[in-house]
């Protein structure tokens, strides 16, 4: 008897496998697995979504204007360019729906965002990697990779899971190196976490050039992980392509409404960017004098190797798993020997340093 076939490319497929969220045995843990806030949401936004639930019977604005009005103001942009989804993965697949198909090819660095390649297959089109270099982006390798199939060049900036960035002069390189009719999409999920002279998130660029999309998520800085929010800042032409394939209510109401609120509140932002500054280089430095090779991050997460330890980055994430603390296993990224830690809150980070420093000398 014969079965329904899926479509070419969807057995390609390995599924996204989320970073754990629980470790044997019940005992308390610390989640450092995802990049998620550890301040959490904006007390803000967390009112905002409980004035929503008496609400719950009645469909959310499709269009979400009230949060592409906020979102407009506080960045500065045109709102009729900003298309809202459920979390920046969908504008992702929206994006790749609407401009790839069979025999078209999709390309990004190395170790990018697995959902691109995902996405791509779905669609049936071809995922190229180009190769990094120090585990940056290199806009040359990019550049040689592009052919007459290539539809989209996705760039993560900063990027996941290295936590390296390409300066706006490099990103402006890449841009004009591109066909016109290539898509360079600019995935931007950390831009509030950047505070460097030369980082830009793409916006600019957005308003300049017919084929340039930025994409942003309030799943980050924002912790609104739980609620699938995100937006895109697009041309006027691929916005209203993007409305025509959406679904009619993408985004729910609980997430608009707390969204709304996040996004108004910035001494919260302000509070999490700082937090993240503190920790960033304590983290670092403590990781490194254990002897790890920690790669610079701008994000609110390191990439841990231990390639030049005795111990493996299996090994690692198996101990402290045991003690509660649960990191992020890269290797589906090419990343075999490393773990990506979040930045948590002063006693997680402080419990991953000593559990690292008791395996380590082991």
């Amino acid at each position: 008897m014969s079965t329904p076939v899926p479509q070419p490319g969807i057995l390609n497929i390995n599924p996204y496998v989320g970073g754990k969220s629980s470790a044997k045995g019940g005992q308390k843990i610390a989640k450092l697995s995802s990049n998620e806030s550890p301040l959490g949401p904006s007390p803000k936004a967390i009112e905002a979504a409980e004035n929503i639930v008496q609400d719950l019977h009645r469909y959310p604005d499709g269009g979400a204007a009230d949060l592409t009005t906020a979102i407009a103001e506080v960045y500065g942009l045109d709102a009729d360019r900003i298309i809202c989804g459920n979390g920046s993965d969908e504008i992702i697949s929206l994006l790749i729906s609407a401009y790839v198909g069979v025999g078209d090819e999709v390309l990004y660095p190395e170790h990018g965002f697995l959902m691109y390649p995902i996405s791509t297959h779905a669609a049936g089109g071809t995922p190229v990697a180009a190769a990094e270099t120090n585990r940056t982006t290199d806009v040359d390798a990019l550049l040689a990779a592009v052919t007459d199939r290539t539809k989209i060049v996705f760039l993560a900036n900063p990027n996941n899971p290295t936590g390296t960035y390409l300066p706006i002069s490099e990103v402006e390189r890449l841009r004009a190196g591109l066909r016109d009719n290539v898509l360079l999409v600019l995935d931007a999920a950390y831009a509030e976490y950047v505070v460097r002279d030369d980082y830009k998130s793409g916006a600019e660029l957005v308003e300049s050039h017919d084929n340039v999309v930025m994409t942003r998520t309030f799943s980050k800085i924002y912790g609104l992980s739980a609620l699938r929010i995100g937006w895109g800042y697009c041309p006027p032409e691929v916005a209203d392509v993007l409305h025509r394939i959406r679904g009619p209510f993408n985004t729910n109401a609980l997430a608009q409404a707390a969204a709304v609120a996040a996004v108004r509140d910035q001494d919260h932002v302000n509070k999490a960017r700082a937090h993240n500054d503190k920790w960033l280089p304590i983290l670092t430095q403590s990781l490194r004098g254990m002897g790890l090779e920690i790669t610079p991050s701008v994000g609110n997460f390191l990439l841990i190797d231990f390639a030049n330890s005795r111990k493996s980055a299996a090994d690692a994430e198996k101990y402290l798993s045991g003690q509660g603390l649960l990191l992020r296993a890269v290797a589906g990224y090419g990343l075999p020997s490393c773990l990506r830690m979040s930045i948590g809150t002063d006693d997680e980070n402080h419990a991953v340093m000593d559990a690292l420093r008791i395996f380590l000398e082991k």
